[in-house]
């Protein structure tokens, strides 16, 4: 480690110090830690491996529903590993590079479920605008592109943040990060050089992304409301905005958190760093338990697809 000015010293490694406040009770919250991300992976590998062996579910929606299982698993995978690694070993050395691909990984994937989220939407909007066209439109290869698209915007928007603070920002005032992963502002703010364009930047993405897709899936949702409104029967009506169910919840448990986090990150002063820290684990957790549970619960043939593989193993014992 090079010492600068007997202040700042050029990293080769941070410390991450897991939930801060509650040290003494790290043991004890790796429980309910563990448990969630177990029922995250158990839940998305079921989806993937229903879809998978189901035909029927080879449509748009379902490979959307894919796509946002590997997500969930990579956004997960990417933190509580190293969570549980800190409650029950005190592992929280991390290496620069690894610190930088985990803040890359986190921001990146986040990005690129807000780009899938807005893929679904558009994939109802045609369902139930133009029906006709569904499937001529939302082609395999066309829905392909779309989750690309979504991968390459993500690396593209992120992408930046990490080389940046490798280029700009080599020195740092402590090896300390008080959060459980590497967040990109618990980094940043250890940086002795001028963060300032990082922070615009950072800041910048953040609400284009969330402001721009959550417009534009509010207007996608407002041409099928009108398009609901103008069928015959009430009957109709709600098995049709039925379809769009889970893939409303699924967004509502993806913004709801990180507008939570980001309200109280900026606004909420007085709130204890363990809140701020737990919220934020939460926040990477909540969307990859509850999506499987949302769409097993209200997706027919995922549902039926389940019952039939747990009555075959049943039958099998």
């Amino acid at each position: 480690m090079l010492t600068f000015h007997n202040i700042c010293w050029a990293l080769s490694s941070f410390h991450l110090t897991g939930i801060r406040g509650l040290e003494s009770q790290h043991l004890w919250l790796s429980i309910p830690f563990g448990s969630m991300y177990l029922v995250a992976v158990v839940g998305n590998v079921t989806i993937l491996a229903v879809v998978r062996e189901e035909h029927s579910l080879h449509q748009p929606m379902y490979f959307f529903l894919c796509m946002l299982a590997v997500i969930d698993l990579v956004l997960s995978t990417s933190t509580m590993p190293k969570l549980l690694g800190i409650f029950w070993f005190d592992a929280g050395d991390i290496g620069l590079d690894a610190c930088l691909a985990q803040m890359f990984l986190i921001h990146c994937f986040a990005t690129v479920e807000s780009g899938i989220f807005l893929a679904m939407a558009f994939d109802r909007y045609v369902a139930i605008c133009d029906p006709l066209h569904h499937t001529t439109v939302l082609t395999h290869a066309v829905v392909g592109r779309l989750g690309l698209s979504a991968l390459l915007r993500g690396v593209l928007y992120i992408g930046p943040l990490s080389l940046m603070i490798h280029l700009q920002l080599p020195i740092y005032k402590s090896r300390i990060i008080s959060h459980s992963y590497c967040e990109h502002m618990a980094v940043v703010t250890l940086a002795c050089g001028d963060s300032r364009v990082n922070n615009v930047y950072g800041l910048s993405i953040g609400f284009l992304v969330l402001i721009l897709d959550s417009a534009a899936i509010a207007a996608s949702y407002v041409m099928i409301f009108r398009a609901v409104m103008g069928l015959a029967t009430p009957e109709a009506r709600l098995k049709t905005l039925g379809t769009c169910g889970s893939h409303i919840c699924a967004v509502l448990i993806f913004c709801v958190p990180i507008a939570v986090s980001s309200l109280i990150h900026w606004f909420g002063h007085r709130v204890s760093p363990p809140i701020h820290t737990l919220l934020a684990n939460f926040y990477l957790l909540i969307p990859p338990i509850l999506n499987p549970i949302v769409y097993a619960v209200r997706t027919k043939q995922i549902r039926e697809r389940l019952l039939q593989i747990l009555k075959r193993e049943m039958r099998n014992r």
